[in-house]
């Protein structure tokens, strides 16, 4: 650690633990950082102008701050995803900005949760529940929409860490596995991933029976499932997204559910985040519905917090960063 003592400032939402999460996550570091925890970036003026680095739990990070952290050094982000940091802004003013990618901190409860939202789907679990607490035996109603995982096609879009963790599991179940991005995994990766095979985004949509999101939101990806691709869909095909909420046009999802041109969708994600009680997807038919919860496990709570002051107390010590975007 060098010998001046440097400013870190800890933003962590209300939504996700707010000053409770943030300070467990202050009470990581070593002495000589000082630590100062607020749940929005703006929250304290006189801590943000004095920052020399500064953590980000899912908070807006932009220009705007850039501008008023005229010291700030460092943007960690505490979580895989950046799309919540204006990084063209952090590159002009030469600050650093990193996620925690390498450390694989959620990859095993967001493949979890994709599969507890695809199996909910596929059960029916959420309207079966409901019935029964109502007194109302619904196997009648719902058995023809009743359907495995078995034998059915998953089309995962992004095979990195964590999408090729989701593929493995898919294996488990028995399941073909088609992937997309930008280009071919190494063929051990596609080994790992259970003999996914390659394939170009709209001929994954027309293949898959269910289809799970695992790509960053850039300006590439935004709205990547608009109305069209959506349209590209069987009408017994499952969406499910546990990445980022603008990946889907959320519009055009609660249009293809309202119609019954898509048999249902899993959503974890959503934009903004917490969603507004306008949002349609929220009424929509044949949803399941969790806040964000992929990250948040007890376990991967602790590896997001490590990693991310780990890669912080190491920057502050004179080593270069990992997991650089830009």
């Amino acid at each position: 650690m060098n010998a001046v003592t440097k400013n870190v400032l800890a933003v962590v939402p209300a939504h996700v633990g707010g000053r409770t999460a943030g300070a467990a996550l202050a009470g990581l570091f070593p002495g000589e950082a000082r630590v100062t925890v607020v749940e929005t970036a703006d929250e304290d003026s006189v801590a943000l102008r004095e920052a020399h680095v500064l953590i980000t739990a899912l908070a807006p990070v932009t220009a705007g701050h850039l501008a008023a952290a005229p010291r700030l050094e460092l943007i960690q982000c505490a979580s895989h995803g950046y799309d919540y940091v204006d990084v063209e802004a952090a590159r002009a003013r030469a600050v650093t900005v990193c996620t925690i990618g390498s450390s694989d901190a959620e990859k095993q409860n967001v493949a979890e949760q994709t599969f507890a939202l695809m199996l909910a789907l596929a059960k029916q679990l959420i309207p079966a529940h409901t019935a029964l607490v109502d007194a109302d035996w619904a196997l009648p109603r719902l058995q023809h929409s009743l359907t495995e995982l078995s034998g059915k096609t998953l089309g995962v879009i992004g095979l990195g860490r964590i999408g090729t963790e989701v593929a493995r599991r898919a294996a488990a179940f028995d399941m073909r596995v088609l992937y997309a991005g930008p280009r071919r995994a190494a063929p051990e990766t596609e080994s790992r991933a259970g003999g996914a095979r390659h394939t170009d985004l709209d001929e994954l949509l027309r293949a898959s029976d269910y289809v799970t999101l695992h790509a960053p939101l850039t300006d590439a990806t935004r709205h990547l499932l608009d109305a069209d691709r959506l349209a590209l869909l069987k009408p017994t095909a499952f969406v499910v997204n546990t990445a980022r909420g603008a990946l889907i046009d959320q519009d055009a999802l609660a249009d293809a559910l309202h119609s019954g041109t898509l048999a249902g969708a899993g959503l974890d994600v959503f934009d903004p985040e917490p969603p507004p009680a306008t949002l349609r997807l929220l009424k929509a038919p044949r949803v399941v519905l969790s806040p964000h919860v992929g990250g948040v496990t007890r376990e991967t709570v602790v590896r997001i917090a490590l990693a991310a002051v780990e890669n912080v107390t190491e920057y502050l010590a004179g080593k270069p960063p990992r997991d650089v975007v830009s």
